[in-house]
């Protein structure tokens, strides 16, 4: 501005679009599929309660869900697993896989290579309320390799932490 010159703005200091010279070195996933009757989201293995009834204090709730490839949508502005508590008659998040007591944990299912299954791995922390919960899943699935990405959820059923 000393020099009389103009001031820059935000457009010249935008870097390059290098996007089409970037290596991919993971192959698009496969298509999606699941066993007959199932959709995507369902319970494969839902939470088994504890003796006694409830969790405790470090205990780790867990449920797997049928799923779709985790690479299909990387939900970065989202979430694959949350914990939820009722409250009245809402469900609330109170826990997302940005926690690290959460674990979201995505495989293969032995029987087929278009099969996924997600597990999700609740700590329970020592600050948490108790009260009731479930275990959520959150996802995307394509049909085929080049068909549009459709969102899909899953809920565990509910427990209680005391």
């Amino acid at each position: 501005m000393a020099k009389g010159r103009g001031v820059l703005q935000p457009a010249d200091l935008s870097p390059p679009d290098l996007s089409s010279k970037v290596l991919r070195l993971l192959a698009d996933p496969f298509p999606d599929s699941l066993p007959g009757g199932k959709k995507f989201g369902d319970i494969k293995q839902d939470v088994s309660e504890p003796k006694g009834g409830s969790f405790k204090k470090g205990n780790r709730p867990s449920a797997t869900f049928w799923s779709a490839n985790a690479r299909n949508d990387l939900l970065t502005e989202g979430t694959f697993a949350a914990v939820e508590m009722l409250q009245g008659q809402r469900w609330i998040p109170v826990y997302d896989d940005d926690d690290f007591c959460l674990y979201f944990k995505w495989k293969l299912d032995n029987s087929s290579l278009y099969t996924s299954l997600a597990t999700i791995e609740w700590e329970v922390p020592e600050e948490a309320s108790s009260g009731v919960y479930r275990l959520r899943h959150f996802g995307s699935s394509k049909k085929a390799q080049h068909s549009p990405i459709e969102y899909f959820t899953g809920a565990s059923s509910a427990f209680t932490v005391s």
